[in-house]
């Protein structure tokens, strides 16, 4: 699935991942004629006035959808345009950066963003979209450098609790039951655990496990972006929590019970609980139909509300020839009944908040998602801080028997490394 992928390179960096998020195809929110998975919208293409549009695509509903949507406009701006997707986004946007020949539009993950920020890539037109407010802020704040705004932010996910409501209910547990404090969700954990079933799992990696740094009121890196924030006392009580959990066998990590990621584990009933993104909707249609969950938001803890997000935008290249006329198509694209469309055709969540009304009531069973934005958190994507992430999620691997004092302190220093060298 390209959520689980996608979301997994986005916050945990992790080597090897190279999927790109999506849901099941809920059904076209387009109509009129379509064109071809690949290949010129709006007819002509070629001239020195069309545009070149690169995406990574999750397969034929998302290709379908995005070069219908292109089309129209095509068809509207006159402006004709090949969308294009890739067998590998970072390897041909890097191959067309360098030949001086990039595509004019294309997707931009958040942990490559600052990279191609800072070495020229990208045209800052944050201040030529004319409802930047109506962006979700925390989206606004991933797709800004040095004080601009790059690139419109074209969807997002965040994460949640899942629950298997058979399990649920054969342990006793009701709707009064779900957490909302770290101390419930021990509770009911406990309760869920047995029989060969773990009461939460997921994954051991900081995408994950970051939640927790969230809800104790940790972050990892300030406001400002300058300074790590990683070994405060919150995140310290935040791996203490996990590790006790982890000790007692009520939580554990997806790959301890035999699982490659945490919709494994509670697909195949290995867990009763799982924390996921909105991803998780579409493995579960196609690997696990039988399964009976519902999604609910994260609890709080001792710092309050807490969760990740991932999230990716649409780049324009500095390079451009024709960049009035991408910005014109990047309007198109972000706006909200467009946004709307998207959902429906391959799931994802709206970038903009004008259009979560309309989300809701398409996919009322996923509404935790994207309330959870409110108080959602970006993960850490400074240019070069993958391997410090990398490192954080080997560390992060013997969190049940480590020290996570130390744990904190040795990425502390790793990534006040990286944070200095982009100052």
């Amino acid at each position: 699935m390209r959520a689980h992928l996608m979301a997994r390179r986005l916050g945990g960096l992790t080597a090897g991942i190279a999927g790109l998020m999506a849901l099941a195809a809920c059904g076209s929110g387009f109509s009129g004629g379509g064109t071809s998975p690949t290949g010129t919208a709006g007819g002509t293409g070629g001239g020195s006035g069309s545009l070149t549009v690169l995406i990574g695509s999750s397969g034929d509903a998302e290709t379908q959808a995005v070069t219908q949507a292109v089309s129209s406009w095509s068809a509207t701006s006159g402006t004709p345009a090949t969308v294009r997707p890739a067998s590998n986004l970072n390897q041909e946007l890097a191959q067309g950066f360098a030949s001086g020949q990039p595509p004019d539009v294309f997707y931009v993950s958040a942990d490559s963003f600052q990279g191609y920020a800072a070495n020229g890539s990208l045209l800052a037109y944050g201040d030529k979209l004319g409802a930047v407010s109506d962006f979700y802020p925390s989206l606004v704040q991933q797709f800004t450098y040095k004080g601009k705004l790059y690139c419109a932010p074209k969807d997002f996910s965040t994460l949640a609790l899942v629950i298997n409501t058979d399990d649920w209910t054969a342990a006793g547990l009701t709707d009064a039951d779900i957490p909302t404090t770290w101390d419930q969700l021990a509770a009911d954990a406990k309760k869920l655990t047995g029989n060969g079933r773990v009461g939460l799992a997921f994954n051991g990696e900081y995408a994950r496990i970051g939640v927790f740094l969230a809800q104790a009121g940790g972050t990892m890196v300030s406001a400002d972006g300058k300074t790590a924030t990683v070994d405060s006392s919150a995140n310290v009580a935040a791996l203490t929590y996990v590790q006790t959990h982890l000790k007692d066998g009520t939580f554990a990590y997806a790959s301890t019970v035999g699982a490659g990621w945490g919709g494994e584990a509670f697909g195949t009933g290995k867990a009763a609980m799982t924390i996921e993104g909105n991803w998780i909707t579409g493995a579960m249609t196609s690997n696990y139909p039988n399964v009976k969950y519902k999604v609910v938001p994260l609890p709080a803890g001792p710092g309050g509300k807490g969760t990740l997000q991932f999230t990716n935008c649409w780049g324009i290249a500095a390079d451009s020839k024709n960049q009035d006329k991408a910005i014109d198509l990047v309007k198109y694209l972000t706006a909200t009944d467009r946004q709307v469309g998207f959902a429906k055709a391959f799931g994802v969540m709206p970038s903009v908040q004008s259009a979560a009304a309309a989300y809701k009531s398409q996919f009322p069973e996923l509404t935790a998602f994207i309330d959870s934005a409110s108080f959602a958190q970006n993960t850490v994507t400074a240019n070069g801080a993958a391997a410090v992430i990398t490192d954080f999620n080997s560390k992060l691997e013997g969190l049940a028997t480590g020290d996570p004092k130390a744990i904190l302190s040795s990425v502390q220093t790793n990534l006040q490394a990286v944070l200095n060298q982009n100052q």
